[in-house]
């Protein structure tokens, strides 16, 4: 079952390196992984997404609380969050076929983010399983290159971390 964990660390040199490590020690594959400074830039966001049962990611959380720069850890609840990836895609495109790719792109909130005899570059931010539809929908006009982020989440409503 996958489950997203989000962690709240100090913004310093190494943390993320402590962090994988200690997935790659105890033999844990890293899904997803994204990273980025919140609104106090002192303090930064990871988000992980990670394949395990509910004691897998007890054991996570618990040494993932042992480290030093570690603030707070929480796994977030199925349901109670809002998860984004973005990707762009660079997608051929002939004179025939680009009428159908820029509607595509406006159907499903995809953004052309270049343009270029041959191809289009596709910016799509969504979920997880959008992204995996939007890549079923381009892929038959042929996908170029592709680079994808990790998933980055938020818990719905007033509840913060």
């Amino acid at each position: 079952m996958m489950r997203t964990i989000s962690v709240l660390v100090e913004n310093q040199p190494g943390v993320l390196s402590k962090v994988v490590g200690l997935f790659s020690r105890r033999g844990f594959n890293i899904d997803s992984l994204a990273v980025g400074t919140t609104e106090d830039k002192s303090i930064s966001r990871i988000t992980i997404v990670v394949n395990g049962d509910s004691y897998i990611i007890e054991q996570v959380e618990k040494q993932l609380n042992k480290l030093i720069p570690i603030i707070k850890v929480k796994t977030l609840e199925e349901g109670g969050y809002i998860s984004r990836t973005l990707s762009l895609v660079k997608v051929s495109a002939s004179a025939k076929t680009r009428p159908e790719l820029m509607k595509l792109a406006e159907l499903m909130g995809a953004r052309i983010v270049d343009v270029s005899k041959n191809s289009l570059t596709l910016e799509f931010a969504d979920t997880p399983e959008r992204t995996e539809v939007f890549m079923s929908l381009v892929r038959p006009y042929g996908i170029k290159e592709t680079v994808r982020t990790g998933a980055i989440a938020v818990e719905s409503g007033h509840t913060v971390i």
